[in-house]
């Protein structure tokens, strides 16, 4: 008689949104694993048609409220390409520095509240404080430095307000940039120690050969303007996304599957930035990462979380000399007259690339949107590490399972919405 288990998770806190996990097992082999998301779809690109251009970015940052400026600065260069607008050097600076401020609050979110639990055997960041209070206060204090960043130049922290197509509404002046100085300067101290003291966790010995995706820029850790590259050796501009990526649906998931056309699998977010951007790091973040024993390359998805910290020791960086140098441009926008076309932005999220594809009509409203968010190009990468993590915990109890299985899906950080809830795991043993 077959010996069938069957195991089942309903609720899962620490990842944004909801989805399942059901994994097949016959003779001690797993033969059927399927990572579903079963939110309802949620139309964006289909009621953004008709709207007008200018509206489209306020209206995409509604997709996350952890990161909006992904949307809105992805939405607003697919915008610009159309218009022909090239932004001036502050602009540009600015949206660094509003876009580090997004990377800081995420990071350390992540890092922290959903991600070190895990490793520390905890269940949540409420059993981390009363073990180690000063660590919480830390991630919080961290959280409120990204957070101020958004506030100081786009006007609130959820879903900020002085982003527009061509720059900003509203400038910030010297004087409320300079109050972030102090703040940063310690955030710099602290997130090195976090990388120290994530690198010291113990991380399952599991590799993958993935095919990394991110951007690359010349000039700087690519965040928010670059090329694309992959590990496999591609570089192309953000217009050509289209041409090398395609999206197919599955029947346990209400999210597209990103995959390369040409067959297998990539990778976005923290692994693949840092692997194919290792060179445009500071010194400060490659030493922090040194000192973690990270090398050049890292393929442990459980390490995500020392790269992250890697990631937050750079953007701390990074933003205190866009604040120590900032200049007010003597217009906070550039303007250009309305004409049809298509159009094409992409950035880094702090889980991945979001590309955005538009077009719109002579009169400025949109005919057709295409919007590719980081989780959906993740999901296959992460079948495949869920694949190798339960094959090699299947002598493990049931809860075992469940939490490597868990761990293994936080290691991606997934946004699947702004829910707070996630995983239903059903696994099945004949």
């Amino acid at each position: 008689m077959a010996d069938t288990r069957t195991i089942k998770v309903e609720a899962l806190a620490r990842v944004e949104g909801e989805g399942s996990l059901h994994v097949k097992i016959k003779n001690g082999l797993v033969k059927e694993l399927h990572f579903g998301i079963f939110e309802p779809p949620r139309f964006f690109e289909a009621f953004l048609r008709g709207r007008d251009f200018r509206e489209v970015p306020d209206i995409t940052a509604r997709i996350c409220g952890i990161c909006p400026i992904a949307y809105l600065m992805g939405a607003s260069q697919a915008m610009e390409d159309i218009l022909g607008i090239t932004v001036t050097k502050p602009i540009r600076d600015l949206r660094r520095l509003i876009y580090c401020g997004e990377w800081i609050e995420s990071h350390a979110l992540h890092v922290y509240m959903l991600h070190a639990p895990d490793f520390l055997g905890l269940s949540d960041a409420l059993e981390l404080a009363k073990v180690d209070r000063s660590l919480v206060e830390n991630a919080l204090r961290l959280k409120k430095v990204g957070n101020e960043i958004l506030e100081i130049i786009g006007g609130r922290a959820i879903h900020p307000v002085a982003l527009k197509v061509g720059g900003f509404y509203k400038l910030p002046s010297k004087k409320q940039l300079r109050t972030l100085e102090e703040e940063l300067k310690w955030a710099i101290e602290t997130s090195v120690a976090t990388v120290k003291l994530v690198g010291g966790f113990d991380f399952p010995d599991i590799e993958q050969n993935y095919n990394f995706m991110a951007l690359r820029h010349p000039d700087e850790y690519a965040i928010h303007e670059g090329r694309l590259v992959t590990s496999s050796g591609l570089d192309f501009p953000v217009s050509q996304f289209l041409d090398h990526v395609e999206e197919e649906h599955v029947p346990w998931s209400n999210a597209l599957h990103g995959k390369p056309k040409d067959g297998g699998n990539h990778h976005v977010g923290p692994l693949a930035r840092y692997n194919l951007n290792y060179d445009k790091l500071g010194k400060t973040a490659k030493a922090a990462a040194k000192a973690a024993g990270l090398g050049p390359v890292v393929r442990n998805p459980f390490k995500s979380i020392v790269v992250r910290a890697v990631e937050l020791v750079q953007v701390c960086e990074d933003a205190l000399k866009l604040v120590q140098g900032y200049e007010e441009a003597d217009k906070a926008y550039v303007d250009a007259p309305i004409r049809a076309g298509e159009g094409h932005g992409c950035t880094e999220a702090p889980r991945g690339i979001c590309y955005h594809r538009y077009r719109i009509d002579s009169d400025g409203s949109v005919l057709d949107a295409r919007i590719v968010p980081p989780t959906a190009q993740n999901q296959k990468v992460i079948e495949l590490d869920l694949w190798k993590v339960v094959q090699a915990n299947l002598a493990k109890s049931d809860d075992e399972i469940k939490w490597r299985a868990e761990q293994a899906i936080r290691n991606y950080d997934p946004c699947i919405s702004c829910a707070t809830h996630f995983l239903k795991l059903e696994m099945e043993h004949s």
